[in-house]
């Protein structure tokens, strides 16, 4: 099986008529994968969007599966070969950290938004695939992985980014921050090279000005989590939360179309009818399910964003909104990850139903952000809502591979450790100061 398609799509004229309809085929699989997830994307419905008969994807694929394993390769295989290609041109050419750094984010930004569906079907279904098929993509992902962790590695030893901060955890922070990009990017906002300039800064020196970097600390909260999340006594809400907490498990292992009755039934440990006494219907159920993952957040975080009396100084403000962020994320860790999961695969009139709750909070943070711009104590170099979306992106997906469970494992972090790191990371960057 020809995994790797060594001839780009712009040279799509040079190939042969078998195998211009498989790189339609991989291409319109991709699309339909990125955007419903594996579960629900038929080879029908990969027929019908690549404009051939459905019997025709058997001349050139044995099963949707191996569709997959193609498209899974290539999300991943186009990246690493052009990373791995800067990083070695930059070393035999004796370029500096900062500046390879800077080389190396724009290709994987590059080749993460120009190759949008292949990269995002990667990111986006990896988690929810069965360990036979995640296990035949791990060499790959842990090359990858390596050839970031040995860059760094090396950068650490020469003194060039500070000392008080893992090399595992630092490239799982970093590489998640970037991924998350292909949600939320607008090329006909943002130019690319802009984008990946903007997002060198802030991962090496941070988003606070330089001279705030030299008194500021990361304090502890009074943060709690039974402060934000709704508890319930009765035996009815009990089950109800139950029901919930299982439908959301179900959703991120399967995804928004993919979850049925049947399934949070048999997660929840009981009959599927039982559920209606509690729901009217499976889509009020996950739609709540949608609205927890992120109501909890946004009404308790949006809190501390909007206490300016408490927080004459912006930059504890934006760090104990991290560590409120983090906290309610692992808190409802189910509940927050379906719905980071899910969202780029919701049916459009599913958004629009939570679009005003993730507004709502969107909007708390841009007026922390532009407080602090206009304070001089953040930079004014990024533009408020790209600085947001790079700094929620970068906290949302640590639920992806972030396991507070080993804490206190050696080069493992504690969630409170995670915390501190992410403060630090994201306000006064990577660089040793």
């Amino acid at each position: 099986m020809n995994v790797k398609l060594e001839i780009p799509p712009r040279l799509e004229s040079t190939l042969s008529k078998s195998e211009r309809t498989r790189l339609t085929i991989l291409s319109a699989a991709a699309r339909q994968f990125r955007v419903a997830g594996y579960e629900p994307s038929t080879l029908r419905k990969i027929a019908d969007a690549a404009g051939i008969e459905a019997g025709s994807i058997y001349y050139h694929f044995a099963s949707k599966e191996e569709i997959f394993d193609v498209v899974l390769d290539l999300g991943l295989r186009q990246v690493y070969d052009a990373v791995r290609k800067v990083s070695e041109n930059c070393q035999k050419d004796n370029v500096g950290f900062r500046e390879t750094l800077g080389r190396m984010v724009h290709t994987h930004i590059e080749h993460l938004l120009k190759e949008n569906d292949f990269t995002s079907s990667n990111i986006r279904n990896f988690s929810m695939l069965s360990e036979d098929m995640r296990e035949r993509h791990r060499p790959l992902r842990l090359a990858y992985s390596r050839l970031w962790d040995d860059f760094l590695k090396k950068a650490l030893d020469n003194g060039e980014i500070r000392s008080d901060i893992k090399i595992v955890p630092l490239r799982q922070f970093l590489i998640g921050a970037l991924n998350w990009m292909g949600e939320w990017f607008n090329a006909s906002r943002i130019p690319v090279s802009i984008l990946s300039e903007s997002a060198v800064r802030l991962i090496l020196d941070g988003m606070l000005i330089e001279t705030r970097k030299s008194y500021f600390t990361v304090q502890s909260t009074n943060f709690i989590e039974a402060d934000f999340i709704e508890q319930g006594d009765s035996k009815a809400a009990r089950t109800r939360m139950h029901i919930l907490s299982s439908a959301a498990k179900v959703m991120r292992a399967s995804g928004y179309r993919a979850a049925t009755s049947r399934q949070i039934a048999a997660a929840a440990k009981m009959e599927a009818g039982s559920i209606y006494y509690h729901f009217n219907s499976k889509e009020d159920l996950l739609d709540e399910v949608l609205d927890r993952g992120l109501r909890e957040m946004a009404d308790g975080v949006s809190k501390i964003l909007r206490d300016s009396e408490k927080y004459p100084d912006p930059s504890q403000q934006l760090a104990d909104a991290i560590h409120a962020h983090m906290k309610v994320l692992f808190a409802r860790s189910e509940f927050t990850s379906a719905n980071i999961r899910m969202y780029g695969q919701l049916p459009q009139e599913v958004r629009a139903r939570h679009r005003p709750v993730r507004k709502k909070y969107a909007s708390a943070w841009d007026a922390c952000l532009k407080n602090a711009q206009e304070k001089n104590i953040v930079r004014r170099d990024f533009e408020v809502v790209p600085l947001r979306l790079f700094l929620l992106g970068a906290l949302n997906w640590t639920v992806e591979w972030f396991d507070p469970e080993k804490g206190g494992r050696d080069g493992f972090y504690s969630l409170q450790e995670m915390i501190a790191m992410q403060q630090t990371l994201l306000l006064t960057g990577i660089s040793r100061n």
